[in-house]
């Protein structure tokens, strides 16, 4: 408990007062070596005068002297008790991680506050561990989902928004005594509620019965690869009355042919979207696309997608990177296969709170069991200026 105070006081601290205090010792000390240097020079003693002085400048830098070293004192202590508090966060995840197999392997589950396992009515169990390294990977497998602006929160969450298409605030020349003719935007808001959906993973029985066998590693990659397929899928295309994702994207751009794209029209993509959000643009597209893409030429035959090693996916299109998607569907008539834009425009509600129910009777014909996980997800265009998109001519 005493630790934890002393951190606490030293919290109070930032890094750029320790080194303050480190400059104003520097500086003392400098000014008793500037008084000796001048009684030195002249071959004489101190005055009154400079011995006081002298006197107070060694008073001074002794304490600076006993506050520094206990700063640094309380600095390893707090890294000390940081290092404690890790290793009791990894002993933790390790005993949620054993008691949540154990709970699959089907022995008998013994709820305990320490390592937040609990059955519920419906036999679905919630350990906090498992459930953040489930999203934590599908952060990681759905790059979409990672660039988006995400709110983790239960509930319908309303994300207000500034509306200028319609009118817009307007500067202009006035007259005294006149008044100004009132112009301005509006108000909206877009609700971001929360839409149910399980992803089923089967795992073999044999695979349980084996104790050598990582069960729980198994089941965040299965759980996190199904949850992420699911997830991009929604992203790009949304579904009717649920999740609508990109499928609202204003900013549209209309390929003049059915099933064959230009140069011309990446650039007229490119532009939709406004300098101040390009910073963090990228390119979404199926690989058939990109292939396609790859072909194109300038006019002096330099080819416009290019392969970059600094790239986070290999391309480069217009300098800025390329993700495909399988997802995404192929140069079609009337399809939309492209989107470009900083995708911090795209807002997703996704509660953490991830629920791992058991199917052990369902599936036991086939000597499986059945782990499946519930999410409650929501998506929405949040900045309309932000994310464009290519839409295929409509075949004739």
């Amino acid at each position: 408990m005493r630790k934890k105070t002393i951190v606490r006081q030293y919290m109070q601290y930032r890094a750029e007062d320790l080194k303050s205090l480190t400059e104003q010792r520097a500086e003392l000390v400098q000014q008793m070596k500037d008084l000796t240097s001048i009684a030195e020079t002249e071959k004489r003693a101190f005055s009154t005068e400079e011995d006081k002085k002298f006197d107070d400048l060694d008073e001074r830098v002794k304490a600076l002297d006993s506050t520094i070293e206990k700063m640094e004192r309380a600095r390893d202590l707090k890294l000390n008790v940081t290092s404690t508090e890790k290793h009791e966060k990894l002993k933790l995840e390790e005993l949620e991680e054993r008691a949540f197999a154990a709970y699959i392997r089907g022995e008998r589950l013994q709820e305990r506050a320490d390592v937040n396992l609990t059955a519920g009515d419906n036999g679905a169990v919630i350990p906090t561990s498992i459930a953040q390294k489930i999203i934590k990977k599908v952060v990681d497998i759905c790059p979409i989902y990672q660039l988006a602006t995400r709110y983790n929160v239960g509930g319908t969450l309303s994300i207000p928004y500034y509306d200028e298409d319609t009118q817009t605030i307007q500067m202009a020349y006035a007259t005294e005594f006149q008044d100004l003719e009132s112009t301005s935007g509006k108000f909206g808001s877009i609700e971001l509620k929360g839409f149910l959906a399980g992803a089923l993973s089967k795992v073999s029985k044999s695979l349980v019965n084996n104790s050598q066998f990582d069960i729980t590693s198994f089941v965040i990659a299965a759980m996190a690869e199904a949850i992420s397929k699911w997830i991009e899928k929604e992203l790009l295309h949304g579904t009717a009355d649920k999740v609508a994702g990109l499928s609202t994207v204003k900013l549209t751009v209309t390929a003049a042919a059915a099933a064959a794209i230009t140069a011309d029209e990446l650039i007229d993509v490119q532009e939709e979207v406004p300098d101040a959000y390009q910073a963090g643009a990228i390119w979404i597209m199926n690989k058939a696309t990109r292939k396609a893409i790859r072909k194109l030429k300038d006019n002096d035959g330099n080819y416009i997608l290019n392969k970059d090693a600094t790239a986070k996916w290999g391309y480069t299109l217009f300098g800025k990177d390329v993700y495909t998607s399988a997802n995404m569907p192929a140069m079609e008539a009337g399809k939309t296969v492209i989107y470009y834009g900083d995708m911090s425009g795209l807002a997703v509600k996704l509660s953490e709170d991830v629920s791992i129910e058991v199917l052990r009777e369902k599936f036991a014909t086939q000597h499986a069991i059945g782990v499946v996980g519930w999410i409650e997800i929501d998506s929405k265009v949040e900045n309309a200026q932000k994310i464009a998109k290519l839409v295929m001519k409509a075949s004739a």
